[in-house]
């Protein structure tokens, strides 16, 4: 999309199922914050075995302006991090307000 579409950006491929340690949070929240202020993140871990590996651990940032969320998404959707392909979705709002972080069809903003 060529205009940001919500506040919040879901990064998958960041790290594979198992490998989210306690420093992820921070690491990606420094990261994000070259682009504007950084206001939460959160991870959410599918652990259902057959769900795809690469898109298990569902990163979500909020940013403080929709000008610094299409700033990170332009800059990390499809970069390679750790020898993956990093994939950057706009997320629902309230939704996230809501903390309902699990996969639905459909889910990511203009997609």
């Amino acid at each position: 999309p060529s205009q940001p579409l919500s506040r919040v950006l879901c990064l998958r491929n960041v790290v594979g199922p198992g490998e989210v340690d306690e420093s992820l949070e921070e690491e990606v929240g420094l990261e994000v914050q070259k682009h504007g202020k950084v206001l939460d993140v959160a991870i959410f871990e599918v652990t259902s075995k057959d769900y795809p590996a690469d898109e298990a651990v569902r990163i979500f940032v909020k940013l403080e302006t929709f000008e610094g969320a299409g700033r990170a998404y332009a800059d990390l959707n499809g970069r390679f991090f750790g020898g993956r392909v990093v994939q950057v979705g706009y997320f629902s709002e309230s939704r996230f307000a809501d903390e309902d972080l699990a996969p639905k069809a459909g889910e990511f903003l203009g997609e």
